[in-house]
């Protein structure tokens, strides 16, 4: 059964006022036609809501048990009003980022300190995951944004923008005799290699490079970070392909030599990604704002 809901706005004020001229007053209408809305509410529930007196009106029992429900529900009507308010503001919300570890260090941190300084009440969620369960997540309804590495083939899943992530090859000091003349796949391939776990995209992109030259490459080192390879390679284990904002103070410092290759490694292209056919949250939105003025 639906009923009005202005009836129950009425009913509510008459409930507080016990006066059905107050309550029109209250509400900007005429007593008749307060008078009316109750009449027609108590016809379509089938009970007697007020005891009509010469000094005023009274609640029945059926119109105090009632009023605790319909009261209850407008409160929550208001909270909600106020809170569509605060997110409106974006003093309320939540964002929530999916990336791998590089990404998240290099790109995510810095625009997170930006979006934080201007929207502190926004509570950030951030998970360090694979493509494949960033993906999987943004299908669900589990992440608003992803930072993954392209291409994406999912016919569910949304580009809405792109930067460029380079990488390089670096090893440490015992290696540096090497850094002196441009290096073939072939001879790198020789070269102790540190590299990610097979199944990453990251390892499958540094095959496909080796590949592409002609040239088959195993892993010395499988290591599941980045943190871990960097160590390992200043250490002196082997070389390693890194991103280069990844090891750049590290290549400052001197503890990283970048390694010059004949054939560069291409660039990867990473993409913020989002369900296709969802509307993005405020705070997204605004966290995507601050990442497009970034790196215009």
């Amino acid at each position: 059964m639906m009923i009005n809901t202005e009836w129950y706005r009425i009913f509510l004020h008459a409930s507080e006022t016990l006066n059905m001229t107050k309550a029109a007053q209250r509400l900007n209408m005429t007593q008749p036609s307060v008078s009316y809305a109750i009449k027609q509410l108590e016809d379509a529930l089938g009970v007697k809501l007020f005891d009509r007196l010469s000094k005023g009106i009274v609640l029945t029992e059926e119109g105090h048990a009632l009023y605790d429900q319909v009261r209850q529900v407008f409160d929550k009507l208001d909270y909600a009003e106020r809170y569509m308010k605060q997110l409106g503001q974006l003093n309320e919300g939540r964002l929530r980022i999916g990336a791998n570890g590089a990404i998240i260090r290099d790109y995510i941190v810095p625009l997170l300190d930006i979006f934080r300084s201007q929207y502190p009440n926004i509570r950030v969620q951030v998970s360090q995951q694979k493509t494949g369960q960033i993906l999987e997540q943004l299908q669900q309804g589990l992440l608003d944004l992803g930072y993954v590495y392209l291409p994406v083939k999912d016919a569910e899943i949304q580009v809405v923008d792109t930067f460029v992530s380079p990488y390089g090859v670096v090893a440490g000091k015992p290696f540096a005799v090497l850094a002196k003349a441009p290096l073939s796949a072939a001879q790198l391939a020789e070269l102790p290699l540190l590299m990610l776990s097979q199944g990453s995209a990251t390892r499958s992109y540094i095959e496909a490079w080796f590949q592409s030259q002609g040239v088959e490459a195993a892993a010395d080192f499988e290591l599941n970070s980045l943190e871990m390879l960097a160590e390992f390679a200043e250490r002196g284990y082997g070389a390693a392909i890194l991103p280069r904002a990844f090891v750049a103070s590290k290549i400052d410092e001197g503890a990283l030599l970048e390694l010059s290759m004949e054939v560069p490694l291409p660039d990867r292209h990473v993409g913020i990604a989002v369900r296709k056919h969802s509307s993005l949250s405020l705070a997204a939105e605004a966290f995507l704002n601050i990442q497009s003025s970034r790196f215009l």
